[in-house]
């Protein structure tokens, strides 16, 4: 399984280092839901991707949303299980799933550059 590690650009600040990737219709649809939560360093990038909600989810996260240049366009913290849910994005290719409270942790803001480094398991 190939895992992402995800850093700021400018920075070096770590985001992730567990980091599941999307990118299948099937994996995309099912996402986070029904999991039990998100442990330190945990997350998943949805690609290609433009909007998210929380139904069937069981724990809050928070999402960054991305363009092709992994530059951040969008940021929402803690969606709440069951209700939340982010506007429709056009800017953006792909979406980073983190645990609640992940951006204010990593102090990431709106035009930062993240850099995603594939590891191998």
């Amino acid at each position: 399984m190939e895992l992402l590690r995800v850093t700021v650009k400018h920075n070096n600040k770590l985001i992730g280092d567990k980091i599941k990737v999307a990118d299948t219709f099937l994996a995309r649809f099912r996402g986070l839901m029904m999991k039990p939560g998100l442990e330190e360093g945990e997350g998943l990038l949805i690609s290609p991707c433009n909007s998210i909600h929380m139904m069937f989810m069981r724990f809050p996260i928070d999402a960054i949303f991305l363009d092709a240049g992994n530059q951040i366009k969008a940021l929402y913290r803690k969606l709440s299980p069951w209700i939340g849910f982010s506007s429709l994005h056009r800017d953006v290719t792909s979406v980073l799933e983190l645990k609640a409270g992940m951006i204010d942790n990593s102090g990431v803001k709106i035009d930062d550059i993240l850099i995603m480094e594939r590891i191998r398991c």
